[in-house]
């Protein structure tokens, strides 16, 4: 795997891809997770994350020690509010990306630099623009 670099400080963002390769040990997952902790960066996921990449078959041990690391952001009026407003920009449909504008409005109000890991390099690039730096898992 190359070598990607991480800023010093910053936010580090995990999508439900990015949380669910996390829980499930995916060696470039948590390499980049670990990097991002000895930068001083804070690991993030939305709380509607959690709810998408929690299955039956999640590990809950592993669940919870992978929990215990991150701070969950929620979601309210004015964030939902927000995020419905990046979907109209966007021009997608909230029953397709909800979560996504969701992942995308909370990625947008972290301390900057933000890096985020995600299988929806489009649909994030759509959402959030180059404010966000999203590295493909």
């Amino acid at each position: 795997m190359a070598r990607r670099k991480l800023s010093h400080e910053g936010t580090l963002v995990l999508d439900c891809e990015g949380l669910s390769k996390f829980i499930g040990d995916h060696e470039p997952v948590v390499a980049l997770v670990a990097e991002a902790r000895r930068r001083g960066m804070e690991v993030v996921i939305s709380a509607p994350t959690l709810i998408e990449a929690v299955h039956r078959k999640t590990d809950k041990a592993r669940l919870s020690w992978v929990l215990s690391g991150l701070r969950i952001v929620s979601v309210g009026d004015e964030e939902a509010k927000a995020a419905s407003a990046m979907l109209i920009d966007a021009g997608l449909h909230g029953h397709k990306y909800a979560i996504d504008a969701a992942v995308a409005e909370m990625a947008l109000r972290q301390r900057r630099p933000v890096v985020m890991i995600t299988s929806d390099v489009d649909d994030m690039t759509g959402l959030c623009g180059e404010r966000v730096r999203l590295v493909a898992v």
